[in-house]
C-alpha cells in the first residue's frame, strides 16, 4: 500500500469487514462529534416519543469522519431497517422510483454522495421526501399522464462532501443539517485505543498518541495507520507499539509529525516553489503535480485548511506562513516586506 493510499479517507475494499466490526452501534458508543451526537439524541428521542419516523437528516464534511456510521446509528436507535445507496449509482428516475416503492414504514434510506444525484432523479425525490408520494409518468407524448402513488413515511439520511454542489431545493427538504468536523487529538486517541483492544494489539500510551497525532483528525485514517504500525511492531519490535516504534514506522511510511504525506507536501511545494506561494487555481495545482483536481479538493485540501497551511482566496489557493515553516522554507515575500520596512 502506498503512502497516498494510507492517508486516503476513502474505505479500501479489504477494510470493509474490519470497519464494520469496529463501527459504534449506538449514540452512547460514538466517540467525538459531541455537538452532532447531542443534537441527534434530542431529535431521535423526540421522534420516538411521538412514535413518528425521524425527519430527514443531512450530514456534510470531509470524507472519513463517520457519515455512514451515523446513518447506521440512526437506524439502530430508531429500530428501523437501513437501506443504502449512493448518488452515482442512481442513474435514472426509474432507479430511484424502484427504491422508494420498496421502502416500508419507518425505514431509513441512506444516500451517500447525494450531491451527485441527477436533476431528473432529484425531481422524483422532492415529493417523496416532502409529501411521501411518488409521481410517475405513464405513457408518452400528448397521451402521457401523471399518477401519484402514496409512500410509507420514511427517513432520508443524506451524506455529501460538497454541500455547495447540493441543489437548494434538495437541501431545504432536509429538516436537520449537521457538519462533521475533524476529530481532536483526545477523541482520536480513544478511537485508536478501542480499535487496538478489538484487534488484540499491545499499545502503549505514547504509541497511541503518536498514531492519533498523525491520523489527520480522521478515524478511518487513524485506524489504517494503526494497522500499518501494528505490522511494523510485529516484525521489528515483538508486537508492542511504543511511542518510538510508532514514530519509526510512520517515518518509514513518510508520514510526518503533522500527518502530511508525499501528496500533501507536493501540493504545498507546488504552491510555494512553482507559483511563489500563490494565489493559484486548483486546476493549475493539479496539472503541475499530475493529480486529479477532485483528489486535491476532497482528500488533501480540507486537512491543509484545518492546519492553516493554505488559504482559499477569490483568486486561488495561497500557502501560509505556517506552511513555509513546516517545510523549512523562507517566505521571500515576507523577507522583502521586512527589508522595505527597514528602509532597505
Amino acid at each position: 500500500m502506498d503512502n497516498q493510499r494510507i492517508l486516503s479517507p476513502e474505505t479500501e475494499p479489504e477494510e470493509v469487514v474490519l470497519d464494520r466490526a469496529l463501527r459504534p452501534q449506538r449514540l452512547d458508543d460514538l466517540i467525538g462529534q459531541d455537538r452532532v451526537r447531542e443534537n441527534l439524541r434530542i431529535l431521535i428521542e423526540a421522534a420516538r416519543g411521538r412514535s413518528e419516523p425521524l425527519e430527514h437528516v443531512l450530514f456534510y464534511g470531509p470524507p472519513g469522519l463517520g457519515k455512514t456510521t451515523l446513518a447506521h446509528i440512526i437506524a439502530r436507535e430508531m429500530d428501523a431497517n437501513l437501506r443504502i445507496t449512493a448518488g452515482p449509482s442512481i442513474e435514472r428516475a426509474g432507479d430511484l422510483a424502484a427504491i422508494l416503492s420498496n421502502l416500508h414504514e419507518g425505514e431509513v434510506l441512506f444516500i451517500d454522495e447525494c450531491h451527485r444525484l441527477g436533476k431528473v432523479v432529484e425531481e422524483i425525490l422532492y415529493p417523496a421526501m416532502e409529501e411521501f408520494a411518488l409521481d410517475l409518468v405513464i405513457g408518452q407524448g400528448p397521451g402521457a399522464r401523471t399518477v401519484r402513488l402514496g409512500l410509507p413515511r420514511f427517513t432520508v439520511v443524506g451524506a455529501t462532501t460538497r454541500l455547495a454542489l447540493l441543489s437548494a431545493p434538495l437541501r431545504t427538504r432536509f429538516g436537520a443539517v449537521y457538519r462533521l468536523d475533524f476529530y481532536d487529538q483526545s477523541s482520536l486517541e480513544d478511537i485508536v485505543e478501542r480499535a487496538a483492544r478489538a484487534i488484540s494489539v499491545r499499545l502503549e500510551p505514547e504509541g497511541r498518541s503518536e498514531i492519533a497525532r498523525r491520523g489527520r483528525g480522521t478515524p478511518r485514517v487513524a485506524l489504517r495507520v494503526l494497522r500499518r504500525v501494528r505490522d511494523y511492531a510485529q516484525v521489528r519490535a515483538g508486537g508492542t507499539i511504543t511511542g518510538t516504534i510508532a514514530s519509526e514506522a510512520l517515518t518509514l511510511l513518510e508520514i510526518d509529525e503533522r500527518g502530511l504525506d508525499d501528496l500533501d507536501r507536493r501540493v504545498l511545494d507546488a504552491i510555494i516553489a512553482k507559483f511563489d506561494g500563490g494565489p493559484v487555481g486548483l486546476d493549475t495545482i493539479a496539472a503541475s503535480i499530475g493529480e486529479a483536481a477532485d483528489t486535491i479538493m476532497d482528500v488533501v485540501e480540507p486537512y491543509l485548511l484545518q492546519l492553516g497551511f493554505i488559504d482559499r482566496t477569490p483568486r486561488g489557493r495561497m500557502a501560509t506562513r505556517l506552511a513555509y515553516e513546516h517545510l523549512g522554507r523562507t517566505d521571500d515575500r515576507l523577507a522583502q516586506g521586512r527589508l522595505f520596512a527597514n528602509g532597505g
